[in-house]
């Protein structure tokens, strides 16, 4: 991709993203992640009403009035957006690929994170870290966030989200925002996640195609794995070979949800051909 398409990309991800988050995201977004707790504002004069547990007797004693302390919610905050860059997300049979859905539900969340004057960082993982970009503030630097998740080209096909999680929790020390975007189609990442939830906030968003779902009756065909790259001949007129197919994805389906809950994180699932929007309103609204 040549730098004049890239910057064309870029601004039409921005605009529609960000249209969505002045508009639909930046209150909810406001609303469903507190800041880190109450910080200490001003004093002033007690008022009808006050609590009298608030009331700074070191500054009432000073004035020979009563004073009262007064705080206000701390609001800055850390979003981390872990983003799988495998194989698999280059499938689609709509409209978009699952990366370009990623892309965009991505830039969505980091402009209502901007809007709120928190700071945003980017993990890109395949079987292992493949780019860390350290949370900061600033419109600059949510469009380098775009880019990069628009032209990064990963080393690796594969797919280990339990090696993701972990870096994260060598790099987050502080607690944060994270929201994982991927497909799932892997195991083997519920015992970190345990680990990561107990202490961030951490959503997945699982981004699907509706043919993983089920494979049709189109006889036999030549398929191949996007992270192995293998290829064989399967024979989908097979009710046996259909069923295990959507056995296996059910499989992954369910250690999706089981291993998001039982960590007390937040589930989102989005299938590419549905409004990624109304998912993330109703999430937003279901956690205020």
């Amino acid at each position: 991709m040549d730098t004049k398409e890239l910057l064309k990309k870029v601004r039409k991800i921005e605009i529609k993203t960000r249209r969505l988050s002045d508009h639909l995201f930046g209150g909810e977004y406001h609303s469903t992640f507190k800041g880190r707790g109450m910080t200490f504002s001003e004093v002033r004069q007690y008022q009808f009403g006050d609590d009298v547990r608030s009331i700074d007797w070191n500054v009432t004693a000073r004035y020979n009035e009563p004073y009262v302390k007064v705080f206000e919610e701390e609001r800055e905050l850390t979003m981390m957006l872990l983003v799988d860059v495998s194989g698999s997300e280059l499938f689609g049979t709509v409209d978009q690929f699952k990366k370009e859905v990623v892309t965009e539900i991505s830039a969505t969340l980091a402009f209502s994170a901007m809007q709120n004057n928190d700071k945003v960082g980017l993990i890109l993982f395949s079987d292992e870290v493949e780019l860390f970009i350290p949370p900061k503030k600033g419109k600059s630097h949510i469009l380098r966030i775009i880019r990069e998740l628009l032209e990064f080209e990963p080393e690796s096909n594969k797919t280990n989200i339990a090696e993701a999680l972990k870096f994260l929790t060598n790099v987050m020390k502080k607690k944060a925002i994270v929201f994982v975007l991927s497909d799932f189609i892997a195991e083997g990442y519920a015992d970190t996640l345990r680990i990561v939830g107990n202490k961030h906030d951490v959503t997945g968003i699982r981004v699907y195609d509706e043919k993983e779902e089920y494979i049709p009756n189109l006889g036999v065909i030549q398929v191949q794995d996007a992270e192995d790259g293998s290829i064989r001949l399967v024979n989908t007129s097979s009710k046996q070979v259909r069923h295990n197919y959507w056995r296996y994805h059910m499989e992954r389906v369910d250690y999706y949800n089981n291993a998001f809950t039982k960590s007390g994180s937040g589930i989102i699932n989005c299938r590419v051909d549905e409004s990624y929007v109304k998912k993330l309103l109703g999430y937003f609204k279901r956690r205020g």
